[in-house]
């Protein structure tokens, strides 16, 4: 195979191929031109969705500006906080009742990325808007093997009344590629592995996984011819990239080993109950995988459906998470919401202290992202819309400038946000959702 074209230049698309596998790369030192020529930065986005609100007197930064002091839950981000911004005040309006009655969570995932409120309807005929991920994926998109990257933990279905009236396909999807069709995430980390890594399906490919083979037993030929073409430090990248892909592979086996899903696919079998983290912190790798090798540059993350009941035992909370989000202000249950958010947070910052040790040429991953990370409700017990929890770390190349805390003017709409990100990527549009204006980020 011919790896660099007449300039000495190695193409980003490039792969290594053999029998069903298409094993995309990181990028190396020899995807510059000889002639010093540096790349563009290439700017992913990922939004990640966490249901049920947040114990905000535990998130919420005392000061605005600079983060000096971290609030409980959001302490394990102490050696990110210069790559982050907390914002306050953004309101998710469109996810109140307005005369619709019941049905908080299915509207706080429906309205979290679209801004538009739902049709209120248990049948096939769903109805919410476009997803911002998605006007950014027609921005970003080309080149990657993806468009975007939908992921979860939790199933996922169209039919039936999942909460109050409202349709399953609300409670299960923030992405929505038009105003009817929201797109269906990926909850099975080997089907996510073989998108990622370009694992054929098929009967060589089922063998090899009884034989407990790894793809890169298809590809290892292939693999030692590039590195006999490349400099020291490309070989020391591919080999660890290819220790990281071996890893991920294995981890998906055992959590194959120890689970599954029932028939209906939406609420995941609840694993064993050891299962949830370990299924939680490989989806967040696979995301880093697929920015990695630039198969996708958008993604959006789903650890759990709106209005989940998950129970933690494996952090000492065996109680379901809708439940004690219904806290009535007792103190030890908001005391269990908050270890459950930390939980979370502490996934999530090892998702960006990966993005952060990862680089292309002279910038990390994370400063050339932008993800965001928050709640379409802010309170559990009051299904309060206004004033969501809402986190963006990264710099997306220099075009977002991380604040520590910034406190909004009330009634500012979370689509504020969502505008300005698509200013950020391409020329600008008039509105989004229920925007009345852009962030300064």
């Amino acid at each position: 195979m011919t790896w660099f074209d007449d300039d000495r230049r190695m193409s980003r698309r490039s792969l290594l191929k053999a029998a069903g596998v298409s094993l995309a790369l990181p990028w190396l030192d020899a995807m510059e031109s000889f002639s010093g020529r540096l790349p563009a930065v290439t700017r992913r986005v990922a939004f990640v969705f966490q249901p049920n609100g947040m114990h905000m007197p535990d998130w919420t930064p005392s000061t605005t500006g600079p983060l000096d002091v971290l609030p409980p839950i959001l302490e394990p981000l102490g050696d990110l906080k210069s790559k982050v911004t907390v914002h306050s005040g953004l309101d998710c309006e469109n996810a109140y009742a307005l005369g619709d009655g019941p049905g908080d969570h299915a509207r706080e995932t429906a309205v979290w990325l679209t801004g538009v409120h739902p049709k209120k309807t248990s049948g096939a005929d769903i109805r919410a808007g476009v997803s911002v991920d998605q006007v950014i994926a027609s921005r970003l998109g080309e080149g990657p093997t993806f468009r975007s990257l939908e992921l979860g933990c939790d199933g996922y279905r169209s039919a039936g009344d999942c909460d109050s009236g409202y349709a399953c396909a609300y409670v299960g999807a923030i992405s929505w590629r038009t105003e009817r069709q929201p797109n269906l995430k990926e909850t099975s980390p080997r089907a996510v592995f073989r998108r990622v890594f370009g694992e054929a399906e098929g009967p060589e490919a089922e063998a090899r996984r009884r034989r407990m083979a790894s793809v890169l037993d298809v590809v290892r030929d292939d693999a030692k011819a590039l590195s006999r073409a490349l400099g020291v430090r490309d070989k020391e990248k591919i080999d660890e990239y290819l220790t990281s892909v071996r890893e991920l592979e294995q981890r998906v086996a055992r959590v194959e080993t120890r689970s599954s899903t029932p028939p209906d696919g939406f609420a995941p079998k609840d694993l064993a109950p050891d299962d949830y983290p370990e299924r939680l912190a490989l989806m967040y790798d696979l995301i880093w995988a697929a920015f990695v090798a630039d198969r996708t540059r958008v993604a959006t993350f789903m650890p759990n459906n709106g209005g989940s009941n998950r129970a933690y035992s494996t952090i000492d909370v065996p109680d379901g998470h809708h439940d004690l989000s219904h806290h009535g202000r007792d103190p030890s249950k908001q005391a269990k919401v908050s270890k459950i958010n930390r939980f979370h947070m502490e996934a999530f910052a090892k998702f960006l202290k990966k993005l952060r040790d990862s680089k292309e040429g002279d910038t990390s991953l994370l400063d050339a992202s932008c993800i965001v990370y928050g709640s379409g409700i802010r309170d559990g017990d009051q299904h309060d819309h206004r004033d969501v929890p809402t986190l963006v770390a990264g710099t997306l190349g220099g075009l977002v400038t991380p604040a520590g805390h910034v406190r909004h003017p009330k009634r500012t709409p979370l689509c504020n946000l969502h505008l300005a990100l698509i200013d950020r990527v391409g020329p600008r549009v008039a509105t989004f959702g229920d925007a009345r204006g852009r962030l300064a980020l």
